[in-house]
């Protein structure tokens, strides 16, 4: 029966085609679907990395932040990131992503113009936790609505370009706290760095109301209204759902869906393999640079600036990644998964060897920021091999964040901590254990996703003999 089915599905899908387009129909995902993910997570890492801008631009000074108040105000924030992100993403398989995605900027955006206004510790610590919340349907959610419309050989790019929208959010951050600093400081009896989450919020409210406008549903979304049915056509929807690989749609957002989770390696592997690769990250996303910058007493101009050249790295290492995987014949995930491994074991070797030399340090912190290329690529790894089944892939790639996060929340307290500036001895030994293990995971993930499609081909073709010998 299942062989009938996928016979019927390619004669629906060869019809389709002789009716759309479908370079045209991937011009218009890309153009509608990736714009608005892309301008929501830029303006989520200009909110994000706006924080840290404003901490090394006098707002430690101002309210009087100590110690690990830096740390402690991330750590807050990384657990409202956890606590919202499996909830999300299942939020997106009921409700339209366009009516919740939208929402949520709104709502951060709405919780960055109050930091504006904060007085104290303790209102930073509860303002960047509610931010967090909302701000957790990004970055996995986007990767769910991604697998929804792109094929395998179309995802890994479009992962990297997603990701590196952060990235340029972080480098774009850098400039504008500069120019604010220089133009605002002082306007209206407001420091530097409150006009900086004034601002923030200005430039978030219309990508908002953009995604709510324009961002289209997915095609599991089909017939329910909006912004889909004025961009796309009823047979363009059909199309973009059926030109993916056959998924089971027995599946249901139900009870079952946690022996089927649970009952596969993907979720124990995918969620453990990230969270070391979050903690390769780790050292770049805790600002390390900056901190270490600060302690070396570089000017306002230096510290925002410098930091940008990780991001610039990070983006050149995503598209480089996405381009060996999609267009390289034989390029395989795990591939780029040991080239990572091994660049941050040499970055914490340059930092553990020499702290103190900035010509070391700058390298192996510009060096570092080819950690970012694992975003993308394991990400379009475990969307590739969770295709299957819906619930479970919104699940895991949740799940590969959330725990992430979880580990995160203590890791950069106990490993690079402002108290550890500017040696990071503990964070230099800790980053080669996670990308050793990060890349004997990767190798386990690979041999057993070979292990899953030769199952899979096997049942494929008993059932084709099957149908054969009836028929």
């Amino acid at each position: 029966m299942h062989a009938k089915e996928l016979k019927k599905d390619e004669e629906v899908l060869e019809v389709s085609r002789t009716r759309i387009n479908e370079r045209f129909l991937l011009f218009k995902i890309d153009l509608f679907v990736l714009s608005f993910v892309c301008l929501q997570y830029w303006i989520n890492y200009v909110d994000r990395v706006g924080f840290v801008n404003a901490y090394v631009s006098g707002m430690q000074h101002d309210l009087s932040l100590k110690g690990d108040d830096f740390n402690l105000i991330n750590t807050c924030f990384t657990v409202g990131y956890v606590i919202g992100m499996i909830p999300n993403n299942l939020i997106l398989l009921v409700i339209q992503p366009r009516i919740w995605l939208s929402f949520c900027t709104l709502a951060w955006g709405i919780l960055t113009l109050s930091m504006y206004k904060v007085t104290t510790f303790q209102q930073c610590c509860a303002i960047r936790f509610f931010q967090a919340v909302f701000e957790s349907c990004t970055f996995s959610g986007t990767h769910l609505i991604l697998g929804s419309w792109y094929k395998e050989n179309e995802l890994t790019i479009r992962s990297a370009i997603f990701t590196s929208s952060g990235l340029i959010g972080s480098l774009f951050s850098g400039f504008m706290q500069v120019s604010i600093y220089n133009s605002l400081n002082g306007r209206r009896g407001l420091a530097g760095w409150r006009w900086l989450f004034i601002i923030d919020f200005l430039i978030t409210v219309p990508i908002a109301i953009y995604g709510f406008l324009c961002f289209p549903t997915t095609p599991d979304h089909e017939g329910k209204g909006g912004a889909s049915s004025y961009i796309f056509s009823k047979e363009e929807l059909q199309y973009a759902r059926r030109r993916l690989p056959t998924r089971n749609e027995s599946t249901k957002l139900d009870w079952s869906v946690f022996k089927r989770v649970l009952g596969r390696w993907h979720w124990w592997l995918f969620s453990f393999v990230w969270v070391l690769g979050g903690e390769n990250i780790s050292f770049a996303s805790n600002s390390t640079f900056a901190l270490w910058l600060n302690d070396q007493k570089y000017t306002l101009s230096q510290k925002n600036h410098y930091p940008m050249g990780i991001f610039a790295v990070g983006v050149v290492a995503s598209c480089g990644a996405a381009f060996y995987l999609d267009k390289i014949r034989g390029g395989r995930h795990w591939h780029v998964a040991v080239v990572i491994a091994v660049v941050m074991c040499t970055v914490a070797v340059m930092i553990r060897a020499a702290p103190l030399n900035p010509k070391v340090m700058f390298a192996a912190q510009y060096l570092g920021g080819v950690c970012y290329a694992g975003q993308a690529v394991f990400f379009a790894w475990a969307n590739i091999v969770c295709h299957d089944d819906l619930q479970e892939r919104a699940i895991v790639l949740a799940s590969m964040n959330m725990f992430s996060g979880a580990v995160n929340a203590w890791w950069s307290i106990i490993f690079y901590s402002a108290t550890t500036v500017p040696y990071f001895t503990k964070g230099c030994y800790a980053l080669i254990a996670t990308s050793i293990a990060s890349a004997i995971v990767s190798v386990l993930i690979r041999m057993l996703q070979v292990r899953e499609i030769k199952f899979k081909l096997q049942n494929v073709s008993r059932n084709l003999n099957f149908v054969s010998v009836n028929e």
